[in-house]
């Protein structure tokens, strides 16, 4: 089974869309319930490209929340490396 780290950058991103967006106090938790699929599965995320081209993406507890992360097939671990808003232009899914 996979180890599942969220960098210091994630963890910030979160607490940030928490307060801009006015999330419910169980983003955290729900959030990390998005992540626990990532323990058994490590590449069910969806490929990205461009710049992003060496990472996944899986959806958090919203459709719009994208977990971005990528794993270490030698280490068997995910490092989620963001968390951002899809809506966003600058998203990672964003074609620029």
């Amino acid at each position: 089974m996979a180890t599942v780290v969220v960098t210091p950058t994630a963890a910030a991103d979160l607490e940030r869309l928490v307060r801009s967006l006015s999330l419910p106090p169980t983003t955290r938790q729900r959030t990390v319930a998005s992540l626990r699929a990532l323990e058994r599965f490590p590449l069910i995320g969806a490929p990205l490209f461009g710049r992003w081209a060496r990472y996944r993406f899986v959806l958090g507890p919203w459709r719009w929340m994208l977990i971005v992360y990528v794993y270490d097939d030698a280490l068997d671990q995910v490092a989620v490396v963001t968390i951002q808003d899809a809506r966003s232009a600058a998203s990672a899914t964003s074609p620029a």
